[in-house]
């Protein structure tokens, strides 16, 4: 039998963080988000949505793979991938997603497409159904990316226009509240990013906006960061106990093939004509239970000294000694 997994063993990992980036283009989030590759947690699997990753260095493969999503539904597929034996094969220990705006934007349209080739209307919108459904998809990408992969992940995201998630003309800016909500739930860490001018050097900051962590305070801002440095912000924290994954079956007690002492006490009492009732009283008596299932070997050894004292034949030669009557019983068990 297969043993049971061991709880203790799924404490939390010290250093896992999983960060969202958002900024506008040319803020430096997909620059952030390859820095995983440096920051020493294995191979980084960098899944672009965006297919700009080739302007990364070393997206060729030399530092990271960079995965090209042609087609949003290819997404749940890749990351079932990466998650899986043959992602295991290629060591990878963190995750990208870059972005998660083209992705939503990208799967929103396959699903507004879809709606109007179904009805004819060229301005038909998706259904509750639709936009319910769609989310269960983008929630499920989140949660696998996020939850299941227990490692360090980056997600990219655009800053919506000022006021587009008000306006509930717009198809996109119906459900953009919503997805957003729905990053926002799944990451620890949302930083937006931009670039300034410091002097006659422009310097990429990421400030801090949403936070679940207490090393990175709302407001925090942080200077052409990495995610190496966010890791080294966090510090070492507590080193989890080194647990098996399995908890180690107990042996179990093999039994006796000659039959249980409880069974020689009922052999004997029956041999000599007693009730069980009268076993039970003298069980009470002598061994303070009447319930002859919670003796032990030497309290049932006890009953035998003394019922052989009292009902054995002159010469029998009845021990007095407990532990000689369990070898004595058995023997006799062993000679019927």
């Amino acid at each position: 039998m297969t043993a049971p997994f061991n709880p203790l063993s799924r404490r939390p990992r010290a250093r896992r963080l999983v960060v969202a980036v958002r900024g506008a283009a040319g803020s430096g989030k997909s620059v952030f988000a390859a820095s995983l590759a440096e920051a020493g947690l294995g191979r980084l699997c960098f899944f672009d949505t965006e297919r700009k990753a080739r302007l990364l260095p070393g997206a060729d493969g030399s530092v990271f793979d960079a995965l090209e999503i042609e087609h949003p539904d290819e997404l749940p597929q890749f990351i079932d991938w990466a998650l899986g034996p043959e992602g295991r094969a290629q060591g990878y220990g963190c995750f990208a997603l870059d972005s998660w705006a083209m992705y939503f934007g990208r799967k929103h349209r396959a699903t507004v497409e879809a709606a109007r080739a179904r009805t004819g209307d060229p301005l038909a919108r998706p259904t509750a159904d639709d936009l319910r459904n769609d989310q269960l998809v983008l929630q499920e990408v989140l949660r696998r990316l996020c939850v299941d992969s227990g490692a360090c992940v980056v997600i990219t995201d655009q800053i919506a226009a000022k006021g587009e998630e008000e306006r509930e003309e717009n198809e996109l800016g119906r459900v953009l509240p919503m997805t957003a909500s729905g990053l926002e739930y799944f990451v620890d860490v949302m930083l937006e990013m931009e670039v300034r001018l410091d002097g006659f050097e422009t310097v990429r900051v990421a400030r801090v906006v949403k936070s679940n962590a207490p090393d990175f305070p709302v407001g925090l801002e942080l200077r052409n960061p990495t995610f190496a440095d966010l890791l080294a912000r966090m510090g070492e924290g507590p080193k989890p106990l080194d647990v098996p994954d399995v908890l180690t079956e107990a042996a179990e007690t093999p039994e006796d093939p000659e039959g249980s002492l409880l069974d020689e006490l009922y052999e004997a009492a029956e041999t000599y004509g007693l009730e069980p009732a009268a076993l039970m009283l003298a069980a009470r008596h002598y061994c303070g239970t009447s319930d002859l299932e919670r003796l032990t070997d030497a309290q049932i050894a006890e009953l035998l000294e003394r019922m052989h004292a009292r009902y054995a034949t002159a010469g029998d030669g009845a021990p007095s000694d407990p532990e000689h009557v369990v070898a004595t019983t058995k023997k006799r068990r062993k000679a019927a």
